[in-house]
Formats: structure tokens, sequence, C-alpha cells
């Protein structure tokens, strides 16, 4: 149950750390004042539930700056301080294994009817946790003749995954795909395709990502760059647009907050998704986007295919038209 000192004092550290760390330091001024008008206005004085306040915190600050990577969570257990979390061996250990059973965030891979490739990524993994696993979605698709990755529950990320993810893509010259600026120590990071990769190359594979309104962060990213390049085909709903990486704080026993200090720039567009989302270029309601993901595949296959005399790729020819006929 919160009361007045505790709000005021979760105020007074949230807005230490926003002025510190908030990619935008104007922006952030502008949230402190108007935290602290809410404060002096006694709009938190009735919310005796800390889910509640830690709600409104984040309502507040959105109102303002329209970031969704910025929140405010209560916790109903103790929250270890910032050294102990940074030091300590069984929540990294922890982290990895919840990591671990959702593998590393790749949920299925499968060959669909017409010999396309579906693969479905709910996360961007560190690569130093599961690349071997994404290498292995990667090769999995090889011999596909076209390829629908699923990001319409894709939650975020890590750049290095989606560096990693991106080189069987676009070949295997060097791209740059992005530049991070991290505020809280003042320095960029450049973000390139790999110079190799284990397997083959999907370069010349059609490729379709599925994109929703619950799509974000990371999973915008990747296809925000593979639209930009006019590599893939993105099929599904417009996405809410949260472009800035950040790190989470401890505010007190039960209150953290998730800061966002890190700002993306495409070399392409010079800019992000922030606020924007990410565009469709077939919109279509999630639940029907595989459908006619599936749809535009297998014309890319028969049409590929509409000369060939081998028996394998007749047989191949027929199975696309047949299941195209069928959806």
């Amino acid at each position: 149950m919160t009361d007045t000192s505790t709000n005021t004092e979760v105020i007074r550290l949230l807005s230490e750390k926003l002025k510190t760390y908030y990619i935008f330091p104007d922006v952030a001024e502008k949230i402190c004042v108007g935290l602290q008008k809410h404060l002096e206005n006694g709009d938190y004085t009735d919310l005796i539930d800390d889910e509640f306040f830690a709600y409104a915190l984040t309502t507040h600050m959105q109102e303002i700056c329209h970031d969704e990577h910025l929140w405010v969570r209560w916790h109903s257990e103790s929250l270890p301080d910032e050294e102990t979390l940074r030091l300590s061996t069984e929540w990294k250990e922890t982290q990895q294994l919840q990591a671990k059973v959702n593998n590393f965030g790749i949920y299925r891979v499968e060959r669909m009817a017409g010999n396309i490739g579906y693969v479905d990524i709910r996360y961007f993994h560190r690569p130093s946790w599961g690349g071997d696993i994404a290498v292995a979605a990667m090769n999995f698709l090889a011999n596909m003749s076209a390829i629908i990755i699923d990001l319409r529950k894709c939650s975020g990320g890590y750049p290095e995954m989606i560096s990693l993810i991106s080189s069987y893509f676009l070949g295997r010259e060097p791209v740059h795909l992005s530049d991070v600026y991290w505020r809280d120590d003042d320095t960029t990071n450049h973000y390139w395709t790999l110079p190799y990769i284990p397997g083959q190359t999907l370069e010349d594979k059609p490729l379709y990502l599925l994109i929703s309104r619950e799509t974000f962060s990371a999973g915008e990213g990747f296809a925000y760059d593979m639209q930009a390049r006019k590599r893939a085909t993105l099929v599904g709903e417009q996405t809410d647009g949260g472009a800035h990486p950040g790190a989470s704080y401890r505010l007190s026993q039960h209150y953290e907050a998730f800061i966002p200090i890190g700002c993306p720039t495409h070399p392409i567009t010079k800019q992000n998704w922030e606020a924007i989302g990410v565009t469709p270029d077939v919109q279509i309601a999630s639940e029907k986007a595989l459908t006619a993901a599936h749809k535009m595949a297998l014309a890319s296959v028969i049409e590929s295919l509409s000369h060939s005399t081998l028996e394998p790729l007749k047989s191949l020819l027929a199975e696309a038209q047949e299941t195209y006929n069928e959806l």
C-alpha cells in the first residue's frame, strides 16, 4: 500500500534516473515537471494500490513522450539492489534458463505446402545464448523456395541477433544495418551483417515478414530494415512504434523503472520507427496474415517454375498450384 512519503520518494528517484539516463534530456525534464505537478495536485493521493500507482506513473510519462519502452512496475517481492543484481550469477542463470525453455525465441520452424519455409520468431536473444539455434533455423530454410518469418508476437531482443539473422538474407558482402547511440556512456555502436555465416545464404529467396500490433522493438527493427532495403514484403498490421532500447533501474525495494537509453538510426532512412511504427506493404488482419503471405509465396513459386521440365520441379509446381487454389 502506497503512502505520500513513498510516492514522493519514488518520484524523486524516478526523476533522478530520467534526468541522468533518458535518451532525450529535454524530454526527461518535461516528464519530471509533469510528474511533480501531478504529485503537487494530489493526483496520486488516493492511489493506495501500489500497482495502480506504478501504472499511473507510466501513463503520465507516456502522455508526454509517447515512448512505450518507458514504464514503472511494482513487484510484490523485494528487488535486489543494482550492484547485487549485476554480480548475481543466479539471476543470470535464471534469465538464460528462461530463454532456453523458450528455445531462445525460435518457436517454430517448418516446411509449409509448396516448399515454403516458415519460422516463428518471438524474441531475438543474444547470439552468445541462442546463436546456434538461430543458425539451425536458417539452415533448415536453405532448400525452401520462399520464406515466411512470423514476427507477429516478437516483443524485442538484441541487435546482435538481428545482425546474425540478417546476414543470411542480405548476402555475403558487409551491410551496414544501423547505428545506436547510448546516452548512458555517450557512445555509438555500429551494427553490420557478419563476414561469415554457417551454411548457405538465403539472399535470393523471396521473403515475407508477418507483423502485428504486438510486434515491438527489435521485432519492428528487423522488419523496418528489411522493408527499407526492399528485401521483404511485410504483411499484417501497423506496429506501435517502439525503437528506443533501454535498461532497468531499481527505484526502491519494490519499484522498478525501464528507461530508454539508446536511439537507433537507420543508414538509409536516417531515422527510426519510434512512435510511428512499421507500415505493412499488405495491410490485413493479423490472424489472416499467414494465409495471405503463404498465397503470395506460392504465387512466386508457381511463377518461377512455370517452364520447368524436370520431374521433381514439375511435382513441386503441381503441389504449389493445388495449395494456392485451396487457400
